[in-house]
């Protein structure tokens, strides 16, 4: 059945004007009583987040997101137009999508004086419906609420207190709609008092003259703690006219930041065809545990956060690293390897905001560091324990990792790289003697996954400071810790050994 094009033909077809809030109230119920996804790509906030968006739609509310970088706040409110209608009628050419039945603005209401039931209509899709601002210092009054239009009154000769000439600003064009400012506390605090009005009483005034149109509009906010940023803060009368304010967090375990990394990153670099690289679970646990560990740790700062966006990053340049190896070795397919987790610090340095401490460390020392505990807790929930004695190498120890130790404290090295071909890298590595045995027996699956577990050993042994480790550009070396070398023989002057 074709869609009413005349006001006539709309009032036949039994339509009944519905404010927005109505609207997405009403849409909202029916997908809850259907069992239907809600927020479908949002993820962890089942019972936090989600909850409290859904009791601020279905009481009517203007609503605030709180929370750091990289929460998915913008991504909630964009998805709010699924509990808009498909589309909704407006009368064509108007500024303000005036409903037909119920214009707001003066030309509006003239065309339907005029021509009654013969007005045109037009039919305005949910995803027109939704208009966001990026608050800056630079915003002014006239971007968002309007401003006189000086030609327009000298063309028209129309006085400055006639509605006609005013130039509407993005939030009242959004009328019937839903319109959201990101970053609020960034907004001036004179162009955020202009807001109230929007807020409580739902009118307008520019330039001193009152504009009181009764905008149909769910105002929607998002914004960093007031902590976060010295460039300002929401005033407080703001705070007080928006309704509900909802606290965003990162995801509360590393399964469900893994899920959210493996939707949005892009590892799927070869389309339907199968890919010569994979990357499993352990490894994507490995990257998000490289985030938890940033999120915990002193060096960092905590007010800033760290978004969810430096695991996707990671992993999207390991992926690519991955890539790179097969192009270079012929090998098909590709792991990954703990040697190759350096590579990702292009994509963490710039997502990771240092306090004091830090600084004077420098990003790249803390983010080796961040690398380093993250590979330790992977190590540690893994393999055996390593306390003083245990991985020790000296001869009271006879626990799993004392081979391992003593050939390393006998003097002997191997190095890996990232750009090795798979054979000659799991050859370095059964040069150690034990080490593949102690893998295999706690891994299953493909040899890549064993030599990647033997990788592990080396590098939790050294994170436990069993062993030492030097970075030569793309290569690692493993080597035996300083204190071992009093351990070894040392040779007379006349050729004996000193025992």
């Amino acid at each position: 059945m074709s869609q009413p094009t005349t006001l006539g033909e709309l009032k036949r077809s039994g339509y009944r004007p519905e404010t927005v809030r109505q609207e997405l109230r009403r849409n909202l119920r029916t997908k809850i009583q259907s069992g239907e996804s809600l927020f479908p790509g949002i993820l962890g906030y089942d019972r936090t987040v989600i909850p409290g968006v859904v009791n601020a739609i279905l009481a009517g509310h203007d609503m605030i997101l709180l929370g750091l970088r990289g929460q998915a706040k913008t991504r909630i409110l964009r998805n709010l137009t699924e509990f808009l209608d498909p589309e909704v009628p407006i009368i064509r050419g108007s500024e303000l999508n005036d409903d037909p039945l119920q214009p707001v603005s003066v030309p509006g209401q003239k065309l339907v004086a005029e021509a009654g039931d013969d007005t045109p209509i037009d039919w305005l899709p949910r995803e027109m419906r939704y208009n966001e601002k990026l608050a800056t210092p630079d915003v002014s009054i006239a971007d968002l609420l309007g401003d006189i239009d000086p030609i327009k009154a000298a063309t028209r000769k129309l006085t400055y207190a006639d509605p006609e000439v005013i130039h509407f600003g993005i939030i009242p064009r959004t009328n019937r709609g839903i319109f959201a400012i990101n970053e609020l506390p960034d907004l001036a605090p004179r162009i955020q008092v202009g807001l109230l009005n929007m807020l409580e009483e739902r009118d307008l005034q520019i330039r001193g003259f009152p504009v009181r149109i009764p905008l149909d509009i769910l105002l929607t906010f998002s914004a960093n703690p007031e902590d976060y940023t010295n460039r300002g803060t929401i005033i407080t009368p703001l705070k007080d006219r928006i309704s509900s304010q909802i606290l965003t967090h990162y995801p509360d375990d590393l399964e469900t930041a893994a899920a959210i990394t493996r939707q949005e990153a892009w590892t799927s670099r070869d389309g339907d065809e199968p890919s010569a690289v994979e990357i499993p679970h352990e490894i994507r646990l490995m990257v998000e545990e490289i985030a938890m560990v940033a999120r915990d740790s002193e060096l960092v700062d905590q007010t800033s956060g760290v978004s969810a966006r430096m695991a996707i990053s990671a992993l999207e340049i390991l992926c690519s690293n991955l890539e790179r190896r097969a192009m270079l070795t012929g090998d098909s397919p590709v792991y990954p390897r703990i040697c190759d987790l350096p590579m990702l610090l292009p994509a963490i340095t710039g997502k990771v905001e240092m306090v004091y401490e830090g600084e004077q460390q420098g990003m790249e020392v803390v983010v080796t560091k961040l690398i380093g505990q993250a590979v330790k807790k992977v190590f540690e929930n893994r393999f055996p324990a390593i306390d003083r004695e245990l991985g020790s190498g000296g001869e009271d120890d006879n626990g799993p990792y004392a081979g391992i130790v003593r050939w390393f404290a006998a003097g002997n090295a191997i190095t890996l790289s990232d750009d090795l071909p798979f054979a000659t890298y799991v050859a370095e590595l059964e040069q150690v003697p034990g080490l593949m045995e102690l893998a295999i027996q706690h891994s299953d699956g493909k040899i890549e996954e064993k030599a990647l577990a033997a990788e592990l050993i080396l590098e939790g042994l050294h994170q436990h400071l069993k062993l030492s480790r030097e970075d030569l550009d793309s290569q690692v070396s493993y080597k035996e810790m300083v204190k071992f070398q009093l351990l070894r023989p040392q040779k007379r002057r006349g050729g004996g050994d000193v025992n």
